[in-house]
């Protein structure tokens, strides 16, 4: 869920997965991700991290990890990258954390591409937060056709988190009336931050679905009984302390997915290099093998 003003104030849409077809009945939402946030030097993103991070993804793959991830370019706000690893459980990134620390060669490699990371960025830091599935909207794990994703942070008031939960209820109960088309996972924030944190993740296939939805919302709130926006507003007002929402890219350069995600849409997850980029670093053929002189 995440909040936009109009006239007053009103809540949109925000959350986890991608905008497909269909919902996937059998996939659920990780119930546990971490997001590493890497802040960028000046003119140390593009190309530049893109090399960087590849190292990365090589070695998630030869160790076959199965906290696969995401990785976001921010579009809004200061320069900064997101790398969102979904896992089922905590045992999950156990298991993943246990891959490094028994195999010394791969934990070197993970050494050297962390230092040599480091060199891009000014900052970093982690957070880990866990599913509510109360404070989501039919959510969309698969996000197989997705480019975009918008991230929503609610700092919900101290003591107030249940009136959070009711709140996003209602809001939930007005979209299903107005028949409003949309999606979000929303988690809540257990270790790296303050308390009362959500965030709200909602993917796009493509920026006009944000036009198409705005456009609903609208509709939504100027066809609703006065007397219930006006609680919506008032208990947002009492309920959340404040609201931010930033607007990000895919960048599967840098991400980490699973076969099936990248098969589902390969030309963009694992595009095919153009063919002048191939002849450019083609290895020359070998030189004719020169026949001995006859004695």
């Amino acid at each position: 869920m995440k909040i936009r003003p109009i006239l007053c104030v009103s809540l949109l849409a925000a959350g986890v997965g991608i905008a497909v077809a269909q919902d996937s009945s059998e996939m659920k939402p990780p119930a546990v991700i971490q997001i590493n946030r890497e802040w960028l030097k000046p003119g140390k993103s593009g190309a530049v991290h893109d090399r960087s991070e590849a190292a990365f993804v090589n070695l998630m793959n030869k160790g076959k990890l199965q906290g696969h991830y995401i990785a976001l370019t921010s579009m809004s706000g200061k320069s900064r990258a997101l790398y969102m690893t979904r896992y089922p459980s905590f045992e999950a990134w156990e298991n993943d954390n246990k891959v490094f620390a028994t195999n010394a060669s791969l934990g070197a490699e993970l050494d050297r591409a962390i230092a040599a990371d480091g060199e891009l960025l000014e900052g970093m830091d982690s957070a880990v937060l866990v599913y509510d599935d109360d404070l989501s909207f039919h959510p969309r794990p698969d996000f197989s056709h997705a480019r975009y994703y918008e991230v929503t942070a609610f700092h919900v008031k101290l003591g107030h988190d249940r009136q959070f939960h009711e709140l996003t209820k209602l809001y939930k109960e007005a979209c299903e009336k107005a028949g409003v088309n949309t999606h979000w996972g929303t988690y809540g924030l257990m270790y790296g931050g303050q308390g009362g944190i959500y965030l709200s993740f909602t993917h796009r296939d493509s920026l006009a679905e944000i036009d198409r939805e705005m456009a609903a919302v609208n509709k939504m709130w100027a066809s609703m009984d006065s007397e219930a926006a006006a609680k919506l507003n008032q208990m947002l007002g009492e309920t959340v302390e404040s609201v931010q929402t930033e607007l990000f890219s895919i960048n599967p350069k840098q991400s980490y997915v699973d076969e099936a995600t990248m098969k589902a849409d390969a030309d963009f997850w694992k595009p095919k290099a153009p063919r002048s980029a191939v002849a450019a670093t083609a290895k020359p053929a070998p030189a004719a093998a020169t026949k001995p002189a006859s004695r």
